[in-house]
């Protein structure tokens, strides 16, 4: 069956929009504070491939991965929302002023929470890849929204490693602002994915 140009277009615009590489990479650098360009390149590849692997398996599998468990997509949403609004407390009150005091010596890993899970494999891009590969029949339907997946996860990984550029652009005290903000928006953000969730269960 001959590919749609314009459907692989729309899947690479919709799944880019809804997981936001660019939005990601101030994010991504409020998370790795003080690494070095190497650690953060390791961060970047591991994050995203964490995270393409996820969503090929709800690409192939979908909405039975989480059927089999007895989950729904609503409650799927609740609990992402969830996640990122912890995530967003984190940013908002600045629990890395600890490690930079010398209370916490060791930086935790970001690759699998908060970078690959929920926020680029989120409800949001595993509802998006299950829907899309539900357009095409077959095997073939999983197999291109991957392909449009593996490039928007290649983006991400480019943006993410000119993080140390961005970085040095903004200085500590502008991070400090940006992480802020960043996380007031993650805030609401996650409150949206609850309430997405709660509509979807008809309760908003």
């Amino acid at each position: 069956m001959a590919v749609d140009t314009a459907f692989l277009i729309t899947s690479f615009v919709t799944l880019f929009v809804i997981i936001d590489p660019i939005g990601l990479m101030p994010i991504f650098i409020a998370f790795t504070p003080g690494m070095s360009a190497q650690q953060r390149r390791a961060v970047a590849f591991r994050s995203c491939i964490i995270a393409f692997f996820i969503l090929a398996l709800f690409a192939f599998f979908g909405e039975a991965v989480l059927g089999f468990v007895g989950i729904s997509m609503a409650a799927f949403k609740i609990a992402g929302g969830v996640l990122l609004f912890l995530t967003a407390l984190d940013m908002l009150f600045e629990r890395r002023q600890e490690r930079r005091e010398g209370r916490v010596t060791e930086v935790p890993d970001p690759s699998v929470f908060p970078l690959a899970i929920p926020m680029i494999a989120g409800p949001g891009s595993i509802a998006t890849v299950i829907l899309l590969s539900g357009q095409i029949d077959g095997i073939q339907g999983p197999i291109l929204i991957l392909g449009v997946a593996l490039a928007v996860m290649l983006v991400a990984v480019a943006l993410f490693m000119a993080g140390n550029l961005l970085e040095r652009a903004l200085g500590d005290i502008g991070i400090n602002v940006v992480t802020r903000l960043l996380g007031m928006l993650l805030a609401a953000l996650s409150i949206q994915f609850i309430l997405d969730g709660l509509k979807d269960f008809g309760f908003v």
